[in-house]
């Protein structure tokens, strides 16, 4: 069967909801770190991956969600699937370029915030402070139009951003990544790395 965008989104976000109740539910998979969920997204992903990578989903852009979609395939997925390896950052620089895109044709405001939070994340994940500055800036905007019993889960969203970008702003790059992709460390950065959340 072939994977369909909606596939990808009824997988990672769950029946519909508040953003709330959406983050409550599918936390666990978005940041839980577990083999289980790993496993479930090679067993129904691995492909859609690496077709994703060979370009051959790029008509996926057609629409925000769908856009949404290939950029979770391309900046999320990898991370499951490839967990610390080297290859679950191979195709970052291809989800940013899609956000960026969508940021750029104003389609992002399409998408409901919590679907926001996942667009925006590939500039999080750049090792650019310019990127880094400007995911800040974009949560600081979910943060700030969030619903007042939703502002607590877009507050920690945006916390994250700032961390990220204190990271990039202190060493030019995410010093845990080195040892997955084989770069050496300096002092500060080996000495950065005992302390407690210096890993993300």
């Amino acid at each position: 069967m072939s994977i369909l965008p909606e596939h990808v989104l009824d997988f990672w976000f769950g029946p519909s909801g508040s953003s709330a109740e959406i983050a409550g539910r599918q936390r666990t998979l978005w940041f839980g770190k577990s083999p289980e969920n790993d496993q479930a997204v090679i067993d129904r992903f691995a492909d859609t991956l690496v077709a994703a990578a060979a370009g051959h989903l790029n008509h996926w852009t057609s629409t925000p969600r769908s856009r949404l979609a290939l950029v979770i395939v391309l900046d999320q997925f990898p991370h499951h699937i490839h967990r610390n390896q080297p290859q679950a950052f191979a195709t970052d620089a291809q989800a940013l370029t899609l956000s960026l895109n969508a940021l750029a044709t104003g389609e992002a405001q399409h998408l409901t915030p919590i679907e926001r939070v996942f667009l925006y994340l590939p500039l999080e994940h750049a090792e650019s402070l310019a990127m880094q500055d400007r995911s800040v800036a974009l949560y600081e905007a979910l943060a700030h139009d969030a619903a007042n019993d939703e502002r607590a889960l877009f507050d920690g969203f945006l916390d994250y951003a700032r961390k990220h970008r204190d990271v990039v702003l202190r060493f030019g790059r995410f010093p845990h990544r080195n040892a997955i992709l084989g770069r050496p460390s300096t002092e500060d950065e080996l000495e950065f790395l005992t302390q407690l959340g210096s890993r993300f």
